[in-house]
């Protein structure tokens, strides 16, 4: 995604939304915390159309392509149609990302002692399921591959061996230049608190979804939290007993970046792609940039 040029208000991760209605603007002041402005959202999307598709695009050669893949791959798609999720508050102030970065937590390996890491990977709007089955198992084999530190790991450590009231005034300092858009760039790429999207996949630990709050400090404007695969025995329109496979989504979004119609558009978009996921194997044909 290419950056627009800077103007006095703008952010190094985003770009001030000046055009916005003023009860929009109001908004943050009303609300001035992301806990304040919580939207609780779960839906159980049925996944026969999906499980065919992952299931041919594995046998293409894509191996372990999974829903991981897809739901971001979702996301991004939902974000070149209608960019408004992809903002976030800061200051008061509600501003346009210049990018797509999904965060996510993982572990080294399935074990109760292996130690975990948080990856950002950025995506552009035009990315398909290809796209995104390359770019993320190329960071999450990087992170599996070595036991040296991240750069969030590594931040992380040297704010830790502070004293406390020291690495209190740290933290109270970096909310200070967050708010005024003054964090440097290499801070913001090493927090997992600044970016479009934060996900996690509890399907794999075999649990159900639960709603997971996004936090005050950084950014992030949308957790999704999805589950392992169900089965559900339901009646067909024909009368006959069918054995469906769903997946359980729960979404946690921030309120004060854009009206209820918008989120009901979003999801509806994030439905039909459900339903029609060959979408994600080709470019869009138009990307939508937000407003001024």
């Amino acid at each position: 995604m290419a950056k627009s040029r800077r103007r006095a208000g703008d952010r190094r991760d985003g770009r001030l939304l000046r055009s916005l209605p003023a009860f929009s603007k109001f908004i943050p002041y009303i609300m001035p915390t992301r806990n304040d402005a919580h939207i609780f959202y779960d839906e159980s999307f049925e996944i026969t159309e999906v499980d065919r598709a992952l299931r041919r695009l594995r046998v293409d050669g894509y191996k372990g392509i999974g829903m991981l893949h897809f739901l971001i791959a979702t996301h991004i798609r939902c974000l070149s149609m209608l960019p408004g999720i992809n903002r976030f508050v800061a200051g008061r102030r509600i501003y346009a990302h210049d990018d797509i970065t999904v965060v996510m937590t993982v572990k080294r390996a399935l074990s109760l002692d292996a130690t975990e890491t948080t990856i950002k990977v950025h995506f552009e709007p035009t990315d398909t399921i290809f796209d995104v089955y390359r770019k993320m198992n190329e960071k999450i084999e990087e992170i599996k591959t070595t036991d040296d530190d991240n750069n969030t790991e590594e931040v992380a450590e040297a704010l830790t061996k502070a004293p406390r009231f020291l690495l209190r005034f740290i933290i109270a300092f970096l909310r200070m230049l967050d708010y005024f858009g003054l964090i440097p760039e290499s801070l913001i790429e090493a927090s997992p608190f600044h970016g479009s999207m934060i996900i996690t996949d509890l399907g794999s630990l075999r649990i159900g979804p639960v709603f997971h709050h996004i936090y005050n400090f950084g950014t992030l404007p949308v957790f999704i939290a999805f589950g392992a695969k169900r089965h559900a025995y339901e009646i067909d329109r024909h009368g006959k007993v069918v054995d469906n496979k769903y997946i359980d989504c729960k979404f946690v979004l921030d309120e004060r970046i854009a009206d209820g119609h918008y989120f009901a558009q979003f999801l509806q978009a994030f439905r039909y792609i459900f339903q029609h996921p060959e979408i994600l194997e080709k470019a869009p044909s138009r990307v939508i940039e937000d407003i001024r």
